[in-house]
This record gives structure tokens, sequence and C-alpha cells, in this order.
């Protein structure tokens, strides 16, 4: 019968995988979190927001450069009009323009010194967002993927079923041939064995939907073809876990949410600083160089080229403001700054609470995990034994088939109670890992 069993098992393995048309490289953990981080959309939405802010503070950067233009006019003025030795005269006359200049910003208040520590941060807090996005589809990829090791356990089990109702219906036909029993028996198992080969079609279902949603967070077109490589049980049980405060501290200098939200308070310090820069006056200097052709229409004159030699001019100036009284713009200014940079201290103290908790309730789910885990392993082999024997005695024709039946259900849930453990405490340490900071 074992062979039998054996054999029916691996009749399905091979059904299953021509099924699903499996690839030769099963995908793993690390290679199916490292394609979404490639691909994921959200991603791909957080690098753009990095890039902009780049090109924010390269903008800022500059704006301590003096800005240059050059300029070109032509007027014409009919009736009284300016000559060219800069009188009025009634006549009809035409001027020409030409001009370079430029300014620059003395002090602007430390506008300038502030707008460009706010741009640095602002890009530090969006390559941390970024990081955060990476974080979460990392734990999302993490959780489907064990989902669809727990659907394959089921699906397992579920074989088992089958093999085990398999072999019994074969064994009772040939009693029944023989005239040892009747058909009732034999139709009973059979039925029995028509509703494990239902509870493995509802399993593959399962399989079948989650692995459409890990293809889906992948990005990938289509779930055909995708398959997971079963992770080395032992290499992800560990003995110790860490307790929640290490989990914490360690979780405090890595996760990205709280290098996001301690960078904007940081911009909300910075902010600060920059509404109290409209209390300061600002200086700033502007030069250039202009020269201009003046002609009475009908008239003869200087020359283009001698009028501007002889009308070049450079020019060079400074301008002070000093702000007295602005309506108390800037004081609101400061204040509203000031509530935001109390509001983002309150803020960052929330997201250490939760990430506190996070780790608080994925530590003792670990823990219960663990502890099930354990308890389910030795019912397994208990259950197992159980059935053995009570198969033994069942084949002998020394108990009925209402204990065989119970011996083999209480089997096959503690199997099903195994790899449900097995995966829950396989999620669990990864995901304290995650929220460590560990990637």
């Amino acid at each position: 019968m074992k062979t039998t069993v054996f054999l029916f098992g691996l009749m399905m393995c091979v059904g299953i995988a021509k099924g699903q048309h499996a690839q030769p490289t099963p995908w793993t953990l690390d290679a199916c979190v490292q394609y979404a981080l490639d691909h994921n959309l959200t991603v791909k939405q957080n690098e753009l927001v990095k890039s902009q802010r780049e090109v924010e503070l390269n903008t800022a950067k500059n704006s301590v450069w003096p800005g240059v233009q050059a300029s070109a006019s032509q007027n014409f003025s009919f009736g009284r009009g300016l000559s060219e030795d800069n009188t009025y005269v009634s006549s009809n006359t035409a001027n020409t323009s030409f001009g370079i200049g430029g300014s620059m910003n003395l002090f602007t208040g430390l506008r300038v010194k502030n707008n460009i520590t706010m741009g640095k941060l602002n890009l530090e807090a969006a390559t941390a967002d970024c990081d955060k996005a990476k974080e979460d589809i990392r734990i999302a990829v993490t959780q489907a993927y064990m989902q669809i090791l727990y659907q394959m356990e089921v699906c397992e089990v579920a074989m088992l079923q089958i093999a085990i109702d398999s072999a019994q219906v074969e064994r009772l036909t040939a009693l029944y041939e023989l005239g040892k029993i009747g058909p009732a028996e034999v139709a009973a198992r059979k039925s029995t064995l028509a509703q494990s080969r239902l509870t493995y079609t509802q399993a593959h279902n399962g399989l079948v939907s989650a692995i459409l949603d890990m293809t889906q967070l992948l990005e990938l077109e289509s779930p055909v073809g995708f398959t997971i490589a079963k992770p080395d049980n032992d290499a992800y049980l560990p003995t110790n876990l860490p307790s929640p405060e290490q989990i914490y501290q360690k979780a405090l200098g890595n996760r990205a949410a709280v290098k996001a939200e301690e960078i904007r308070t940081d911009c909300a310090k910075t902010n600060v600083a920059l509404a109290k820069s409209g209390w300061y006056p600002t200086l700033s200097m502007n030069g250039g160089l202009v020269t201009d052709y003046y002609a009475l229409l009908g008239h003869a004159g200087k020359g283009f080229g001698e009028q501007l030699r002889d009308n070049f001019s450079p020019y060079l100036g400074f301008t002070l403001n000093v702000p007295i009284f602005d309506r108390l713009e800037t004081r609101n200014n400061v204040r509203l700054a000031q509530l935001q940079l109390e509001n983002q201290q309150i803020q960052i103290e929330n997201v250490k609470k939760q990430l506190y908790k996070e780790i608080q309730q994925a530590y003792y789910n670990a823990v219960s995990a663990k502890e099930k885990l354990v308890s389910s392993e030795v019912a397994e082999v208990s259950a197992k034994e159980a059935f053995e024997l009570e198969t033994a005695l069942y084949e002998n024709g020394k108990s009925t088939s209402t204990a065989f039946n119970e011996a083999k259900n209480n089997y096959l849930q503690a199997a099903s109670n195994l790899a449900q453990a097995r995966c829950e405490f396989l999620y669990q340490v990864r995901l304290l890992e995650l929220l460590a900071g560990e990637n």
C-alpha cells in the first residue's frame, strides 16, 4: 500500500507541474522582493518624487549666482519727442536702445541659505519615503509569499488525503471482488474519495488565488508558470527571539519611516527660520551697460556706430529694503511655522509609538506561533502514529471504518495545523526582521 500511496502522490505532483507550466527555476523570496522593488509602480513614483527634489535643490543652490540679461528696444515718436541731445523737438524721431545688465542678492535675511537647507532636507525626506515604500513592498511580498507557501502545504495535505482514500478504495474493491465485503462499504469509501478530491480542488483554487495576488504585486502580466521555491525550514526557525525593546532600538536607527519623520522635523525647524527672515532687511546689487541711437526722421545726424559709442553708459547700483510694517504677515508666518513644528514633533512621537506597537504585536504573535508550532509537531507525530496503528487494525478487520476515518481525519487535521503553524512562524520571524529594518 505504501508503494501505491507514493506512486499516486508522485503522479499528482507531476500533474500539477504540467498544469501550471512550472518554470525550471522557482522564485525564491529574495527574487520576488527584488523583482517587486525593480518593477513596482509605487516605488517608481517615489523615485520620480526624489528626482524632483534633486531638481528643486539644484534650483535653490543656483539662486546664489547673479542673474544676467540682455535687452534691445526700438521706439518711434510722432510729433514732439526727445532728440539725441536730450531736448524735446517737434519732429518724428526714432530711438534704438541696447543694454546688458545683471543683479545679485547680497543679503536676503538668510532666506537663500535656509532655502538651500530646506532643499537638502526635502531631498533626504524623499529618499527616506522611497526607502519606506520599499520596506512596505518587502512586507507585502513576504506576506504573499508565505500565503502561497501555506496553500502549497494545504495542497500537499489534500493530496495525502486523496492518496490514502484511493488506496483504501483499491483495497476494498479487491475485497469486494473476492466476496469478502458488500458493495455498500466500497461505495462509502468512493464517496469519501470524491470528497477528498473536492477538498484538494478547493485547496488548489486557494493556491491559484494566492499566486495571482503575488503576480499582481510583482506587476507580472500573467500568473501562468509562476511557482515558488520552498525555504529551508531550519534556516528560518530561530531558537531564540530578540525582545521587543531590542528590536525597537534597532528599528529606530534603521526604519525609513522614522528617518523620514525626523527629517521632516528638521524641515519644520528650518521653515521657522525661513519665516523669520521676513524681519530682516535685504540688500541687492545691480549693474549693466546701455547705449542708444537717436534719429530725427528726415534730418541727417550722427551715424549709428558713432552714436552707440558716444552714448555708451555703464551703471552700478545698490538697493536696500528695510521692512517696517507688513501688516503682521511675517509674525503670523512665524507662528504658523512654529505650530507646524509642534505638530511634526507630535507626529514623530506617534510614528515611534505605532512602530513599537507593531513590533510588540509581531513579537507576541511570533512567540505564540512558536509555541503553536512545537505543539503541532508533537500532535502531528502522535496523530500519525495513531493513524498508522488504526490503518493496520482496519486492514486486518480488527477495527471499523468509523474508527479509521476518525484516525485519518485527526492525522490530516494535525498535518494541516502543522503546516499552518510553520508558515505563520516563518512569516512572523521575517516580519520582525523587516520591522527592525533588516532587508
